[in-house]
């Protein structure tokens, strides 16, 4: 029997989701030293039509990261600096008032793009990162009574500082549960830091600029709709609500897991087997995306921390205590290597 880990030969097909991976990938790599597994999350991202959230000290290029994704995919895209005294018509747009025709004509703001780039989401104010939601969710605004609908693809990437105290926003329960992910930019070890500056040293301008968009919608759409048709056994759905219902009934936990974060784990699961040449989602599917999807919504209790306990020690008792299924449990036929050859 073939291992169902083993990650096979990318298709030369770009709505194949492996090879469409492959390839945003490889370009980004042109530019960025490491964080595969955040281009891999990003790209699940893609492919389930959700937001992420990438968090991380200055300096560890969350914003370059998104730029590179944006234009890789060939994404139209659009940056927000958020401050506190940028308003919501600043995000959402506006009517303008024309004196010379006596008309008001709509101004549409930088929402309307198929990547958002939130840039230090938590310096916004709450009413102004309110303006998100409805976007984030239904994927429309209302702008004075009209709604209005977002392009497709359409998600948001947003960042944010962890170290930052002063002039910052916490971002509300609401807010974070929209992000299907919460990903850690991190710096980078001294061999990845010593090819950067080797790079740099090479090409002082190296940035987002040096790559080149290398799937097209069309491979998107192909892309997502094979995501769709992947296999998910029932005892593997059992292990995600096992999952989810256990983050609520952990002792640290005030608030667990939502439907949303549900969904989250079925739709990303079926992505990442995708991604991995697979037409069936495995429990380590699931696992692999245990702490980016509850990492920012669960709410632990007081006495949790003031003990120092934080969410991903919880995320972790979770993979320890809730039991996966087994192979024999995951209701599909994995070929060998007698009827491969047949074939």
């Amino acid at each position: 029997m073939s291992d169902p880990n083993r990650r096979p030969e990318p298709s030369t097909d770009p709505a194949e989701p492996a090879a469409l991976y492959e390839a945003l990938s490889a370009e980004m790599q042109h530019v960025l030293v490491g964080n595969d597994e955040t281009v891999e999350h990003l790209t699940i991202a893609l492919l389930i039509r959700g937001h992420v959230l990438l968090e991380g000290v200055p300096g560890v290029a969350k914003t370059t990261l998104a730029n590179l994704f944006a234009r890789v995919s060939g994404l139209d895209h659009r940056r927000i600096q958020m401050t506190p005294d940028i308003l919501p018509a600043d995000i959402t747009g506006t009517h303008v008032y024309h004196e010379t025709t006596g008309t008001f004509e709509l101004q549409r703001g930088p929402v309307f793009a198929n990547l958002v780039i939130a840039d230090e989401i938590n310096r916004a104010t709450p009413k102004t990162q309110s303006a998100l939601l409805e976007a984030m969710q239904e994927r429309q605004v209302t702008i004075e009574g009209e709604t209005l609908e977002l392009p497709t693809p359409f998600l948001v990437v947003a960042t944010q500082n962890p170290i930052e105290m002063e002039g910052v926003f916490e971002l509300p329960e609401a807010q974070r549960d929209r992000f299907q992910f919460k990903l850690t930019v991190d710096i980078p070890d001294r061999a990845g830091e010593r090819e950067l500056i080797d790079r740099f040293d090479a090409d002082p301008t190296l940035g987002p600029d040096h790559v080149e968009q290398v799937i097209d919608p069309a491979a998107i759409d192909a892309a997502r709709e094979i995501v769709a048709d992947v296999h998910v056994a029932p005892a593997v759905k059992a292990y995600i609500l096992d999952l989810v219902a256990a983050s609520r009934d952990h002792p640290d936990v005030t608030y667990g897991a939502s439907p949303r974060a549900t969904l989250a784990f079925l739709d990303g699961a079926k992505a990442r087997a995708a991604i991995h040449g697979r037409e069936y989602v495995i429990p380590d599917d699931v696992k692999a995306l245990a702490e980016p999807i509850l990492v920012h919504r669960l709410v632990l209790g007081t006495d949790a921390e003031l003990s120092s306990v934080d969410t991903a020690d919880v995320i972790a008792d979770l993979l320890e205590e809730v039991e996966p299924p087994g192979a024999e449990a995951l209701d599909v036929d994995v070929p060998t290597a007698s009827s491969a050859d047949s074939e």
